[in-house]
């Protein structure tokens, strides 16, 4: 049972897009798929979808090769693509139809997400005075909206496997928030959900595991909370109320960030931190913030693809 997706290759001419790239999903959840602009993720979700023909490898799920005509699958694309001159009913309705959803379903449907995505008054539009309301077209609606309703068409046929490519690209924090708290609803529907973002916030958020890709290649994979375990905990971060910088330099240790709330500091060992500490306190400097933590993945994604260009 599950989603597997097992050495996918795709070449162009003499260049590797896709180098034999394998994850796989064992149960529901969301799983994320990073990389620098150019590394193969559209290609390789193009290709676990079947959008795209597959040098060799294969994709299954639930023990069968993975079909959209058998599998109810919704796709985020990156590429936004609503008809820009036809009306958001009668797209929706199109979209729903192709997935085999009837009318009166995928009516109560494009209610509810009309709703729920804050689009009403595009669907349902109110006369003003005796006029009769006329319907709105894709093309009237700001980006933002437009790629609301791009989630709505994605989400209207409640498909089991959703493919969300860079899904807060572009949003204003109040939809950013929006699409984040739809996404957590569906993952609680025990849904598969593939996140492409270069966000890495928002993939901290949502995935337990995850794939970096570079230049076709997998740097990179695994749960990320034991990729940040194995890490251990390199950053430390202090606020005071005094200056505490001649104390970090008798230390010899490397400053790489202060702000007015922190000075945040990378170790080479947690026995730094404790030496820190203790100088501090010996000389009752006001501590208000001291705290040792984990890499952050931004820093993680940055270290390993930064890392392999490097060896290149």
């Amino acid at each position: 049972m599950g989603l597997y997706v097992k050495e996918l290759v795709k070449s162009y001419g003499e260049k590797v897009v896709v180098d034999h790239l394998s994850f796989s999903m064992e149960k529901p959840g969301v799983y994320a798929l990073l990389g620098t602009n150019g590394a193969g993720k559209t290609t390789s979700i193009r290709m676990t979808l079947g959008m795209l023909v597959r040098d060799s490898g294969e994709v299954l799920f639930n023990g069968e090769p993975l079909s959209t005509e058998r599998v109810n699958v919704g796709y985020l694309a990156e590429e936004r693509g609503l008809y820009p001159k036809i009306t958001l009913m009668d797209q929706m309705l199109y979209f729903a139809s192709l997935k085999k959803v009837p009318k009166k379903e995928a009516e109560k449907r494009i209610k509810y997400w009309a709703e729920r995505l804050k689009l009403e008054e595009y669907f349902y539009p109110q006369p003003i005075g005796k006029k009769k309301p006329k319907p709105f077209r894709a093309e009237q609606l700001s980006k933002g909206n437009q790629q609301k309703v791009q989630l709505m068409a994605t989400l209207i046929s409640d498909p089991e496997i959703i493919i969300l490519d860079e899904p807060l690209s572009g949003l204003d924090p109040v939809n950013t928030n929006l699409f984040r708290d739809i996404i957590h609803e569906e993952a609680a529907k025990n849904k598969y959900i593939i996140m492409s973002s270069h966000q890495m916030s928002t993939i901290e958020e949502f995935c337990s595991d995850l794939t970096i890709l570079n230049r076709g290649k997998t740097v990179l994979q695994g749960n990320l909370n034991e990729i940040k375990k194995s890490y251990g905990r390199v950053n430390l971060f202090v606020k005071s109320d005094d200056d505490i910088s001649s104390y970090v330099e008798k230390l010899g240790l490397n400053v790489t960030e202060v702000t007015p709330e922190y000075t945040k500091i990378k170790l080479s060992s947690e026995s730094q931190a404790n030496e820190l500490l203790g100088e501090l306190v010996k000389n009752n400097v006001s501590v208000v913030r001291f705290e040792l933590a984990e890499p952050s993945l931004h820093e993680i994604f940055v270290e390993k693809v930064g890392q392999v260009n490097e060896e290149e």
